[in-house]
C-alpha cells in the first residue's frame, strides 16, 4: 500500500499526517470520543476520533473489532500525564481524520486478545488463521523465525551450505512407519515421505559437499503426543572428516549463542554442558533424557547436557537385535572389530550423542559407518538377509564403495527446542499450522477421502466394510 507507515514507526512521525493499514484490536465509545486500538504486524497504537471530526465519526460508526481498515490521521505526542511508558507507542496517539474500510469481519468464535489458553485446542486449530492473530502466537512465530535465521547465518559463516533434499523418496526400514505416496505413472509402486534426510545427507558427503545443513521437513507415521507431530522440522547437519568432539563443540557453541542473543532473561545452568554416559543416566535418572535442573521451579533455567556412549544395539521382544538410534551409526573405535566379527553385540558402544534440555531430547547424532563392509555387518546383526540389504540399502553401499569420507552429524528437533525456549507445553504452540494430538487438521479437514477418479487413476481400491459389501453385491448381482 503506497505511503503506508507501520505502527512501530509512528513515533518517528510526530506532528505529521500518516496512513496506516491495520486490524481493529479494540473499540471503545465514550460519547463524543471514540477510541480504537489498531494492530498490524509491527505492533499496536491507540487512535481517537475527536468531536469535531464529523466525517471520521460517520465512517467509524459501523466499524467493529477485527475489521480491516486504512486509517489516515495525525500523530500527536501525548501530554506527560497521559504517557504510558510500559506500552508500545504509549507516548503517542493517532488523531483519526479518515477511515476506509478494506474488509469487514464476522464476530470471531473466540477472543484473539487473550493468550488463548482458556480456549479448547480443537476450536483454536479449526480457526488457526484467527488464533495466529493473538500476541502470544505472533511472538512464537517471530522468535522461531529469528532463531532459524541465526542458525542459517551461523552455519553459513562456518562454511556449510544449505542443500534441499527430496520429499519423494524410497521406503526403507529406519525405525518409524513411513507415509507412502502411490505413483500414478508406475501403478503398484510407491514413494515414501522422508522420516529424515539421513541417507541423502550421507550421500552428499560422498558427493564432496563436506559441510551440509538444512532446515528440513520430516514425516513419520507414529503415535502423536505433545512434543511430536506427523510432520515436523529438523535442523539437519553433516560434516566430512569430523569427530564427535568437533560436532558437539560446534553445536554447543551455537546453543549458547542463541540463548544469549534471544533469551537473555534465561540462565544456562552449566557451561560447558555436562557429559553423562548412557549407563550413568539410566542408573541415576532412570532415563536417557535426564532433567538435570537444580531448581525445576525456575522457568528461566536451562539445563543442557550431552548423553554419550549409547549401546549400539538392544534386544527386541522377539529376541533379535534392533538399533538404538539408526543403522548408519558407527561403533566406538575400540568396538569396531566387534561389529566386523559380530561378537559381544550387547557390549558394543556406538559413537552416538544426544543433546538434552530440561528432560527433553532436542537433538541426536553420531559418527557414521562410511565403509560398506561395516554397514553390511550392522544390517546383518539387525537380521536383514542379503537380498533385503541390497533392495533397501544397495544405493548406500554402492555409494560408499566409491571413496566415502569419514563423516558424522546431528539433527535437532526445532519444534521441540522452540517449545522449551518459549515456555510452551506443546510443540503445536510454535508451529503455524499443526495437527491435533490425533494427527488431524480440523482447519483443512484432513485426512479426508479423495475423489474416486483419483483412486482409479492410481489403481487403488479402498477396502472398508461398506465398499466391500457394495463390491460383493455388484459381483453377485
Amino acid at each position: 500500500m503506497k505511503n503506508r507507515i507501520y505502527i512501530k514507526d509512528l513515533n518517528k512521525h510526530i506532528g505529521e499526517e500518516v496512513t496506516i493499514a491495520a486490524w481493529v484490536d479494540v473499540r471503545r465509545d465514550q460519547g463524543k470520543l471514540v477510541f480504537f486500538d489498531f494492530r498490524d504486524m509491527s505492533g499496536k497504537v491507540q487512535g481517537v476520533i475527536l468531536p469535531f471530526h464529523k466525517e471520521a465519526h460517520e465512517s467509524a460508526e459501523p466499524v467493529r473489532t477485527e475489521w480491516v481498515l486504512e486509517v489516515h490521521g495525525k500523530v500527536n505526542a501525548r501530554p506527560e500525564k497521559n504517557v504510558q511508558k510500559e506500552k508500545q507507542n504509549g507516548d503517542i496517539e493517532l488523531e483519526i481524520l479518515d477511515i476506509k474500510v478494506l474488509n469487514e469481519a464476522e464476530t470471531a468464535p473466540f477472543d484473539v486478545g487473550s493468550d488463548g489458553r482458556e480456549i479448547g485446542e480443537d476450536t483454536r486449530l479449526k480457526y488457526r488463521y484467527l488464533d495466529l492473530r493473538r500476541d502470544r502466537m505472533q511472538n512464537n512465530l517471530r522468535m522461531r523465525h529469528s532463531v532459524i535465521k541465526y542458525i542459517r547465518d551461523y552455519f553459513s559463516n562456518e562454511g556449510f551450505i544449505e542443500v534441499e533434499t527430496p520429499i519423494l523418496t524410497k521406503s526403507t526400514p529406519e525405525g518409524a512407519r513411513d507415509y507412502v505416496v502411490p505413483s500414478r505413472v508406475y501403478p503398484g509402486k510407491f514413494y515414501a515421505l522422508p522420516q529424515s534426510p539421513q541417507q541423502y545427507k550421507q550421500l552428499l558427503m560422498v558427493g564432496g559437499v563436506e559441510k551440509y545443513f538444512q532446515i528440513a521437513r520430516c514425516m513419520r507415521d507414529e503415535d502423536t503426543r505433545g512434543d511430536r507431530q506427523p510432520e515436523f522440522t529438523q535442523l539437519d547437519i553433516e560434516m566430512a572428516f569430523a569427530e564427535e568432539e568437533e560436532i558437539m563443540a560446534m553445536n554447543e557453541k551455537l546453543l549458547i549463542e542463541l540463548v544469549g542473543k534471544f533469551y537473555p532473561e534465561k540462565k544456562i545452568q552449566q557451561i560447558p554442558f555436562p557429559r553423562i554416559t548412557y549407563k550413568d543416566a539410566m542408573e541415576k535418572y532412570n532415563s536417557d533424557r535426564p532433567d538435570v535442573r537444580e531448581d525445576k521451579n525456575d522457568s528461566n533455567l536451562l539445563a543442557f547436557c550431552w548423553v554419550i556412549d549409547f549401546p549400539f544395539f538392544e534386544k527386541t521382544d522377539e529376541g533379535g537385535w534392533t538399533f538404538t538410534h539408526n543403522p548408519f551409526s558407527a561403533a566406538k573405535t575400540e568396538d569396531a572389530e566387534k561389529i566386523m566379527k559380530k561378537e559381544d553385540i550387547d557390549s558394543i558402544v556406538a559413537a552416538q550423542y544426544d543433546i538434552v534440555l530440561n528432560g527433553f531430547e532436542i537433538g541426536g547424532g553420531s559418527i557414521r559407518n562410511h565403509r560398506p563392509e561395516a554397514l553390511i555387518k550392522v544390517l546383518e546383526i539387525l537380521g536383514h538377509e542379503e537380498k533385503k540389504i541390497q533392495d533397501n540399502f544397495g544405493h548406500m553401499l554402492s555409494a560408499f564403495s566409491y571413496g566415502a569420507p569419514p563423516h558424522g552429524g546431528i539433527a535437532w528437533g526445532l519444534d521441540r527446542f522452540m517449545m522449551l525456549l518459549q515456555g510452551e507445553d506443546s510443540i503445536r504452540e510454535v508451529i503455524a499450522f499443526p495437527k491435533t494430538g490425533e494427527g488431524r487438521d480440523f482447519m483443512m479437514d484432513a485426512p479426508s477421502e479423495i475423489d474416486p477418479k483419483q483412486l482409479k487413476e492410481l489403481e487403488l481400491v479402498i477396502k472398508n466394510k461398506e465398499t466391500m459389501i457394495k463390491q460383493l453385491k455388484e459381483k453377485t448381482g
